[in-house]
């Protein structure tokens, strides 16, 4: 499927760990060929950086400065999106197990958030982007015309976590659930901008369903919100 080139809209997708938003955001940026926006893969890269300077989530105003000074770009490419921190492609360690421990407690740090607030809305200007995380219909993009929230069991959204790590995941099934429950628990309660699913949002359960399955989902409501543009701007 193809937007109306002349039509753009921005679209937030929202949800926990695991619940397939980045993978689905990618198709749906695909089918409307919309820039996709993976706001993860960015506090993953400062969490990364934090590791690599030896930096603790509880140094927060040592983390916030790093955050703050970092070029982060995001290329995508063929294979996926690229993400690139000052000048290195970091994409291939944003899944270890180290940052996927860490994340959460790095995002919760108000200035990193701030920071990454605002590369993203920057991003999404000139309309025609598909952005998934965890506050974005909410904080970083409340007047987005279409709000997803995508969830699904912690059990299935452990069992995707535990196979992107491959052949050696370094953890097992039953502690990577409790790892992602821990994470959901840190990203409701946090003071700023905390995992809510916006009241316009609509909700999706991905449980049982295949990312074509949801992708095709919003793509159609997508196109619905385009039409009905148009047709109050006739």
């Amino acid at each position: 499927m193809n937007a109306n080139t002349a039509q753009r809209i921005n679209i937030a997708i929202d949800g926990p760990a695991g619940a397939g938003k980045s993978t689905v955001a990618r198709m749906v940026a695909r089918d409307l060929h919309y820039i996709y926006v993976d706001t993860g893969a960015m506090y993953r890269a400062a969490t990364l950086k934090a590791i690599e300077e030896g930096l603790s989530a509880e140094q927060q105003e040592l983390v916030s400065q790093l955050a703050e000074s970092m070029d982060i770009r995001l290329i995508p490419g063929t294979e996926g999106q690229k993400v690139i921190v000052d000048g290195e492609d970091v994409t291939d360690r944003l899944r270890s197990l180290e940052v996927n421990r860490l994340v959460s407690h790095i995002a919760k740090i108000e200035r990193v958030r701030t920071r990454m607030a605002s590369l993203q809305r920057r991003m999404a200007l000139e309309k025609g982007v598909v952005m998934d995380g965890r506050d974005i219909g909410t904080h970083v993009l409340p007047d987005a015309e279409l709000k997803v929230f995508l969830t699904a069991s912690p059990r299935e959204r452990a069992l995707r976590r535990f196979r992107e790590m491959g052949d050696n995941p370094g953890v097992t099934l039953d502690q990577l659930e409790l790892e992602i429950g821990e994470r959901d628990r840190i990203d409701r309660e946090r003071e700023i901008a905390p995992l809510l699913q916006a009241e316009d949002a609509r909700l999706v359960d991905s449980t049982g369903k295949s990312a074509e399955q949801v992708a095709d989902e919003i793509v159609h409501w997508g196109l619905a919100s385009l039409r009905t543009i148009s047709a109050e701007e006739k």
